[in-house]
């Protein structure tokens, strides 16, 4: 149904007010921090935000109090059980996206070329914003303004641009190397020029590995010229403690917030959503949920066939639960 004058002003007007838990009772199950009277509901059930555009309804979400929680995808199934399960948005991982797409690891396999393939069809097969892993930009500043406006024209609602040299991989592991400074800060100088040249709105979230490559104080000082430099979101990946996170979200205070929750025992310590937001983030993202579960299932089920058995009933949906998904 479509959203009223009357209501949409209404969720405009409120959107100034502080998020407190005793308001708990105004957010739908599934979506923890978002209010009922900021969300419509479509024919299929989907919960969506007021928008013009994937890049307009993640400002939306970025603008509104509370932290935001946003599970990785990694192919258009994954991005639609995200969706049904009542997230506001959800990311791609290139962690996954390489494990499902090439069955290799995060290491600099996977192309420009493949995951702006996949990433299109996930965009296609759902209504909320979709954020996508630009890895390092796959080059140097020219080859960042291709791949922002190849994001944009795939539907992305925001890119993730982090500052490895290449052959990069996961934040979290050892031997991690970062481009120096001035080059890092001119990347995203030029992933702020393509969305301009596009007349864009796209978000553009600007990752730091150096926090493990460097120290602390290097990721800081470079979230804060990434922040000059334009971006709309800051991420320091694998920051190693309570403490680091806080010092995080004091720098650029008006720049929103990302917290990388690596399941399965990443550097960062595993935090809830509401001990995240009173450090100061506004969106969490949880990088390697759907395709760990995944991956122990299909382990679990291929065991049972190789004992000649089905795999229990309840460890997997009735087969019209399957064609709804």
């Amino acid at each position: 149904m479509k959203v009223s004058a009357v209501v949409a002003a209404r969720a405009h007007s409120l959107l100034s007010f502080p998020f407190t838990r005793t308001r708990s009772s105004n957010f739908k199950a599934g979506s923890l921090l978002f209010p009922r009277f900021y969300q419509t509901e479509k024919p299929n059930g989907v919960v969506a935000c007021l928008g013009s555009s994937p890049a307009k309804t993640l400002r939306q979400i970025l603008d509104l109090p509370g932290v935001h929680q946003g599970p990785a995808c990694f192919d258009a199934l994954s991005a639609k059980l995200v969706q049904n399960a009542g997230f506001q948005y959800c990311f791609t991982s290139g962690f996954s996206m390489s494990a499902a797409r090439l069955g290799l690891p995060d290491t600099g396999f996977i192309s420009y070329g493949e995951m702006l393939d996949q990433g299109q069809q996930i965009t296609q097969a759902v209504s909320i914003p979709v954020i996508g892993d630009g890895d390092n930009g796959y080059g140097n500043e020219l080859n960042v303004k291709r791949t922002v406006k190849g994001y944009i024209r795939a539907g992305f609602a925001g890119i993730i641009l982090e500052d490895q040299v290449s052959p990069k991989a996961c934040g979290h592991t050892q031997g991690r190397k970062v481009l120096p400074r001035e080059e890092a800060v001119m990347k995203i100088k030029a992933a702020v020029d393509a969305r301009k040249e596009s007349g864009s709105d796209i978000v553009i979230v600007a990752r730091t590995d150096s926090r493990q490559a460097v120290s602390l104080d290097e990721s800081l000082w470079r979230s804060r010229a990434f922040a000059d430099a334009g971006a709309d979101v800051l991420f320091i990946d694998a920051l190693a403690s309570k403490e680091e996170m806080k010092a995080f979200c004091e720098v650029s205070p008006l720049v929103p917030k990302l917290a990388n929750m690596l399941e399965g025992g990443g550097k960062t310590p595993i935090l809830t959503p509401f001990e995240l937001e009173d450090i100061g983030y506004k969106l969490v993202v949880y990088p390697l949920s759907l395709m760990a579960v995944s991956i122990r299932a299909m382990q679990d089920a291929l065991t049972a066939l190789k004992g000649g058995r089905l795999p229990p009933p309840g460890s997997m949906p009735s087969f019209e639960e399957l064609r709804k998904s």
